[in-house]
């Protein structure tokens, strides 16, 4: 049975985090739960502490979710990982099982899972690129890539595009009744819009910055093939 590990990037979610970290527990599929704080000024420490994740790593000051991502990963020397943002509503040990079954079994080498927008939206979602947080995949599909493609959005886009590249399956897989707590709900409408705008600039620059790197061999870390 492979080793897997859960790793939970968090920026100010003490109000969410717990929640996560519990259905991770609940799912008794994790042999190690990590939650890294980016520099959080609340309690978001104390709160996945408090709900029992084996590991919490603070940052002192903010780093940007991929840098957190690799901490966690150097933390663990699971085969199998599962990545999950912090802020989300709704999140059930089903929710896990549904994108860790198929890499346990092999039918994927990464599971993308589609958060619950409504049926006309979702079907809308899977024309565009997966970029939802809660992603089950393999080692080798992070491990492979250079750091400097796993900051932002451009983490998300990195990791397709490593599938894509090296001809490794990955899916997207709806997850029923899953939510976050949205940018508008944190910080309010007139200052979640211009980070809305950045996140979109993001995610069309990864899109093509990914493909330009590999174009000059600086996609992949050294030694690591194109297939």
């Amino acid at each position: 049975m492979s080793k897997t590990a859960a790793i939970i990037p968090a920026y100010n979610e003490e109000k969410t985090v717990a929640a996560v970290v519990s259905a991770f527990k609940n799912s008794g599929r994790f042999q190690t739960i990590i939650v890294v704080s980016d520099g959080s000024t609340d309690q978001t420490a104390e709160a996945a502490k408090a709900a029992g994740a084996d590991a919490v790593y603070e940052f002192s000051e903010r780093s940007g979710k991929g840098a957190a991502m690799l901490h966690g990963l150097r933390h663990t020397d699971a085969e199998i990982i599962f990545f999950a943002d912090a802020d989300l509503v709704g999140f059930k040990s089903e929710h896990a099982a549904l994108l860790l079954d198929p890499v346990i079994r092999g039918e994927a080498a990464m599971a993308v899972g589609l958060r619950d927008r409504g049926a006309g939206l979702v079907s809308f979602m899977r024309f565009l690129p997966l970029i939802g947080g809660e992603r089950a995949m393999r080692r080798e599909v992070i491990e492979t890539i250079r750091p400097e493609h796993l900051r932002g959005f451009h983490a998300e886009e990195a990791l397709n595009y490593n599938c894509r590249k090296r001809g490794l399956k990955y899916l997207g897989i709806l997850l029923p009744g899953l939510h976050i707590r949205t940018k508008v709900h944190k910080v309010g409408w007139r200052r979640a819009l211009p980070q809305y705008l950045k996140m979109s600039w993001e995610i069309l620059a990864a899109i093509i910055g990914v493909r330009i790197a590999d174009l000059f061999g600086k996609f992949l870390k050294s030694g690591e093939k194109k297939l």
